[in-house]
C-alpha cells in the first residue's frame, strides 16, 4: 500500500515539473517584450486610474503614449499640460498646451425653482430612479439629486448641496475627469473651458419643451427666446429644440447674455459683482 502511494507521489511531482517546464518554455517562446518606457511614462502619471483619458487606466495611457506616433490628441485631465509636457520630453514628442477645464452642473432646479410634486422613498440612485420616473418635479429634464456623479468621482470634487439639492462642484478639487459625466443619466454634466481665472458663462438648463411648458415647471429654465443669440456679438450662441447653447470656444465673456436672459438661466461663474447701473452711468458720463 505505501509502495502504491510512494509511486502515485512519484509520478505527480515528475508530472508537475514536466509541465513547469512545458509552461516556462512556451511563456519564454511567446513573450512579449514591453517597451521600457511604459515604465517610465507610468511613473509620470498620476496614478488616479480615473479614465478621464479615455484609455483603461494610467498603465493603458502610458502604453498608448509610447506607441503613437503623434500623441497631440491623447491628454491626462488630472496631470494635466505639466504632465503631459514631461512625458512629450521623454518621448521626444511634440505636444501641445491644453485649456483646462472643469465640470459644471447643466441644472439650476433648486426647490426654490423647480416645485416638487412627488415624493421619491426608493434605492438612492440616480441610474436607478430615471428608469421609473422622469424626476420629483414637473422638468423631466432636471437633476434627480441623489449623488451618482458625488459616488463616483475619486477626488471628493462634488457634493449635493443640502438647500438646493443639486450637485456642487469644487474648483480647487475638479480634475475634470468626466467620470460624473458619464454618471449623470440626465446628461446634465458638462465639462468646460475653466476660462481666465476660472471666469466661465454657459446656460444652466437642459429643458427642451417649448418656452410655456418649460417656465410652467421650472422659473429659470431657457424659454428658447432667442434674445441671448441676438445680442451675442460673437455669434456664440446657438439655439436648438427650443434650448440655448455657449461655445465656449467662441464666448469672449462679454455678459450681454446674461443680463438679456428673461429666466436668469445664464450662469456667470467667478466674475466680480456689477456695478449698479447708475454708478455705471455716472462712471460713464464721467469717461467721456
Amino acid at each position: 500500500m505505501s509502495s502504491v502511494l510512494t509511486t502515485s507521489i512519484l509520478m505527480l511531482t515528475i508530472l508537475g515539473v514536466v509541465l513547469a517546464v512545458i509552461l516556462y518554455v512556451v511563456a519564454q517562446k511567446f513573450k512579449v517584450e514591453e517597451d521600457p518606457r511604459i515604465d517610465e511614462v507610468e511613473a509620470l502619471l498620476p496614478g488616479a486610474n480615473c479614465g478621464g483619458c479615455g484609455y483603461p487606466g494610467c498603465r493603458g495611457l502610458a502604453d498608448a503614449l509610447v506607441k503613437a506616433d503623434d500623441i497631440s490628441a491623447i491628454s491626462c485631465p488630472v496631470g494635466g499640460n505639466e504632465t503631459m509636457r514631461k512625458v512629450a520630453a521623454i518621448l521626444g514628442k511634440a505636444v501641445e498646451d491644453k485649456d483646462p477645464q472643469i465640470a459644471v452642473v447643466r441644472c439650476s432646479g433648486s426647490p426654490q425653482n423647480r416645485t416638487r410634486v412627488v415624493e421619491y422613498n426608493g434605492i438612492s440612485s440616480c441610474k436607478f430612479a430615471s428608469t421609473l420616473y422622469s424626476g420629483d418635479t414637473g422638468c423631466q429634464f432636471g437633476c434627480l439629486g441623489l449623488g451618482d456623479c458625488v459616488a463616483v468621482c475619486k477626488f471628493d470634487a462634488i457634493y449635493i448641496d443640502p438647500v438646493s439639492l443639486l450637485p456642487v462642484i469644487d474648483e480647487e478639487k475638479c480634475t475634470a475627469c468626466g467620470a460624473c459625466v458619464k454618471a449623470c443619466p440626465k446628461l446634465l454634466i458638462e465639462l468646460r473651458k475653466k476660462g481666465p481665472k476660472g471666469k466661465r458663462i454657459f446656460v444652466s438648463c437642459m429643458n427642451t419643451d417649448k418656452g410655456g411648458v418649460a417656465r410652467k415647471y421650472c422659473s429659470v429654465a431657457c424659454i428658447g427666446c432667442f434674445k441671448c443669440v441676438k445680442v451675442c456679438p460673437y455669434e456664440a450662441i446657438t439655439l436648438e429644440n427650443n434650448l440655448a447653447y455657449i461655445d465656449a470656444n467662441k464666448c469672449k465673456l462679454c455678459r450681454k447674455c446674461v443680463e438679456e436672459c428673461p429666466t436668469d438661466s445664464i450662469l456667470e461663474v467667478n466674475f466680480p459683482p456689477r456695478k449698479p447701473k447708475v454708478e455705471e452711468q455716472a462712471q460713464n458720463a464721467v469717461t467721456s
